[in-house]
This record gives structure tokens, sequence and C-alpha cells, in this order.
């Protein structure tokens, strides 16, 4: 059976590519090797990862303590069925409504792992039974799963990944999560919030080196205060398990770790083992990701297109989204307006934090003459109103032009409010936005004009910048 496009995965980049695909009058398979569609994303990544921070603030009070004290719990008991509950019902509604998509816009899919057998046709395999289908054009957004080295003892319970995590939700007693990146700290903080004791392993002394200092500080010291424990510049040599069963951790310094849960949460690798990708000459890196051209998503045979996750960074499911749209508009001839500039990036930590633009590192390098503004939640009337005790948000603006270079965030919120700064970074705006316009009062978007006063307050004066930069236009050589 032959079709215009074929999509192998069915994730975020996966589903955009098919139903941008479909709108443009194409014929669509969309292959999954899962039993239901939805990818990475939905199964064991951003949907459970995210519910279950919701469901984790929820049944703890966590947003309530800043009035109600340290102790405050809405369920005092909460174990691991408690996290599920909420999990399985939001995954299926997340699937069916994704299935409806799929039916609405005539996309056909298919259970099945796909391999290539040659530029044009795919083998797809379920149940023990084959079927090749062939296509014009290929996106392939088979996503990323866990690494598992062999020296760490994975049993799926005491020693886990990510994936493993959700499937099998607990509570332990203590947790030591291996792996500062955004996986690991989503999770280490999930589980702090439920006051159990965690412990951060990281081999590098720095991490998120793409989120501005100043805000990673700020997470930090709150992470430190609940008790959390930060291992940098640590690597695990080996993990053990002890009579009890509970995994210990040996770093390299000679410490050991116990705790009854460890999470391994030390990088991802693309899903392309299976895809037989030696047989059409594509091929990938290290850790199994795609190279592609950047702004078409075409891999080294330009009819195959890779989008999402396997293609590295920035690996956001938002991101991954628009990656599938571009790739089939290109692969259809559709006409393709740029894309932004600027893209917000969220970590749904406990606090959350997200961030866009430029950080105060990157301005420096660059040499732009800069001023930031800096708002504390717990000062606004809607902070102290929710009881929040902490949380920032930082702007940054060029001193020359008083336009608006980027804008982070730590605290409750975050990724909703960074779209704000989204909107005005990519239209050119400047500081006199914030200051001139009105907040709906109390929200904690006022914290936009607070920290753009602050800035404001600290910067010359537009007649000022005009008048000197005028005087260094004219001095002699």
């Amino acid at each position: 059976m032959r079709f215009e496009l074929i999509v192998i995965g069915s994730g975020p980049a996966g589903r955009r590519a098919a139903i941008q695909a479909a709108k443009l009058g194409r014929s669509v398979l969309v292959v999954e090797n899962r039993i239901r569609v939805g990818g990475v994303s939905v199964h064991t990544g951003t949907i459970p990862s995210k519910t279950l921070r919701e469901t984790v603030l929820n049944l703890s009070g966590w947003r309530e303590r800043g009035f109600y004290g340290l102790a405050y719990r809405v369920k005092k008991d909460i174990e691991g069925k408690d996290l599920g509950a909420r999990l399985r019902m939001t995954l299926d509604f997340e699937i069916d409504v994704l299935e409806h998509q799929f039916a609405r816009n005539g996309v056909r899919t298919i259970g099945g792992l796909a391999r290539f057998l040659d530029p044009h046709r795919v083998e797809v395999v379920a149940d023990g039974q084959s079927e090749v289908y062939e296509a014009d054009r290929f996106v392939i957004a088979v996503g990323t799963k866990p690494y598992r080295p062999a020296s760490i003892p994975f049993d799926d319970h005491a020693v886990v990944d990510s994936d493993t995590l959700v499937e099998q939700l607990r509570v332990p007693r203590s947790l030591t999560v291996v792996g500062a990146g955004v996986i690991g700290l989503e999770y280490a903080t999930i589980f702090s919030a439920l006051d159990v004791p965690v412990t951060i392993v990281e081999p590098r002394s720095n991490f998120l080196e793409f989120i501005d200092r100043e805000i990673l500080e700020e997470f930090v010291h709150e992470l430190r205060q609940r008790g959390v424990s930060f291992r940098l510049g640590c690597r695990v040599e080996r993990v053990e398990l002890d009579a009890a069963g509970w995994p210990v951790a040996l770093l390299g310094d000679q410490r050991r770790i116990r705790s009854e849960m460890l999470l391994y949460a030390a990088g991802r690798v693309g899903a392309t083992e299976d895809l037989g990708l030696q047989n059409i000459g594509v091929p990938t890196d290290g850790r199994g990701r795609i190279a592609v051209n950047p702004s078409t998503f075409q891999t080294t045979q330009s009819h195959i297109y890779a989008a999402g996750d396997v293609i590295g960074f920035p690996s956001l499911a938002s991101t991954s989204m628009e990656q599938g749209r571009i790739a089939s508009c290109h692969a259809f001839g559709a006409p393709l307006a740029d894309a932004p500039v600027f893209f917000p990036y969220g970590i749904y930590s406990v606090p959350e934090i997200s961030t866009v633009g430029l950080t105060e590192e990157e301005v420096r390098l660059k040499g732009i003459g800069y001023e930031c503004g800096v708002a504390r939640f717990r000062e606004t009337s809607r902070g102290h109103i929710m009881g929040l005790q902490s949380g920032m948000m930082k702007m940054i603006f060029a001193l020359a032009d008083r336009k608006l270079l980027g804008v982070h965030i730590v605290g409750e919120g975050a990724t909703e409010l960074i779209h704000i700064g989204q909107a005005v970074l990519n239209l050119g705006g400047t500081l006199d936005y914030f200051v001139e316009n009105t907040f709906n009062y109390p929200t904690l978007a006022e914290a936009y004009k607070i920290a753009a006063l602050d800035a404001f307050n600290r910067m010359p004066s537009a007649a000022q910048t005009a008048a000197e930069a005028a005087q260094a236009s004219i001095a002699p050589a």
C-alpha cells in the first residue's frame, strides 16, 4: 500500500506532521509501536510528569503552606495509587483527543514496529505479522528513551529510570536522583514536595547552563532550604543493592548515598536502534540522534525528515510540534513564514522555571549595554493573597534602545507568565510597553510592571541615551 507521507511515531512532532500533511490534502499513515497513539510524550514523558506534579501539589497542600504552615496536608498519607488515579484519567483523555484528531483529519494509524527496507519502503511488524508500505516522503518522529548503562543494576523497583518511575508509581521513604538535567530535577522536586528526602548527584559542577545564573541560584537556594541535598562534581562509580534491597550509590569521592529508591536520569537516547536507518544511509550520533537541516528538518535523504526529541536540543513538546509542522509544509511545498527568533523554555519543577530570550551571561558576552529589573512575587498583592514566600521575575533591557532582551522567571505560574514576555520580545517591544500599560490587579503578571519600573529607575532616560549616542557619533576617532 502506498501513501504520500508515512510518519513514524505519534508524539508531538509526529501528530503535528501527520495532521498538517492531511490538511494539505495528502494521504498519511502514522505508525506507532505502542498499543495506543501518543508517543513518549503521552505515555511516559511530558503528560505523565506534569500530571504527577499537579497531583502532588494538590494532595500535599503545597500551595497553601504559606498560610497554614509546613505541616499542612490535604491528604495525610499519600501513596502510589493516589498518584496513579489522576494519571490514568489524564492519559485516557489525551489519547482519546488524539485519536479523534487523526480520525477527523483522515489520518490512518496502525500499531507496530517500523523498519526501513529502502528509501521508499518500510516494513511494519505487529503480532508476528508484517506488511510493507511505500511512501513518497517520511517523517521520523520516534522520540527518545532513557539511557540505561550496563553498569547500573536497573530492577524497575528500587533502581528505576523516568519511564519505569511513572509506570509503577510509589512514594519512597528517600530518593537519590542521578542527573541534574531537566527530567532529573523535575522528579527530584516533585518528590521533595511530598517531603521525601532527596539527594541529587551530578558529575558536572554546573547544571542547566542555558538558564540565567541568578534564576538558577534562587532555585537552588529554595531547594536547599527544604532539605534537598546536592552532590555536584561527583560521578557515580557504581550502584549496589544492600541486604535490605536498598540501592547504594558509590561516588568517585568515596561517599556513599543510600536511599529506598534511585532514579537514574542521566540522559536519553534516540529510539532509532530498530529503524533500519543503515538501509537508507541516514546516520545517527553516539546517542542515536539524527542530524537534520535546522531550517527544513531534512535528513541526508532529502525526502526523509526527522523532528522532535530524536534530533536533540531543545527536546520540548512545544518545539517538536512546530518542527513536525514545518517538515510537512516543506515536504509538500506549502508556504512557510519565518520562525520567531525566540521561543520559551519551561521546566516543570517545584518551583517552575521558564525563560525566553537572552540570559544576562549571554548579553555580557555579546557586549550589549544593559540593565536588569527584578520583581519578587511575595511583594505583589496576588502573591501575598496566594501565600507565596518565594518566586521572582528578572527582565533584561538594552540601554541603547530600551528593547527587551530576555525574561527569566522562577516560581508559581512561571510557564504561563512567560508568554507575555515572549510576545513583547518577538515583536521588538521596549521597556516603555510595560511601564505605560495596565495589568489586571491583583495578578502575578503585575510583576512585569514592577520589574520594568525597577530597571527604569536605574536606566538613563531615552533623551539622555539619544544625546550620548549622538555625542559618540561625532567624537573624533
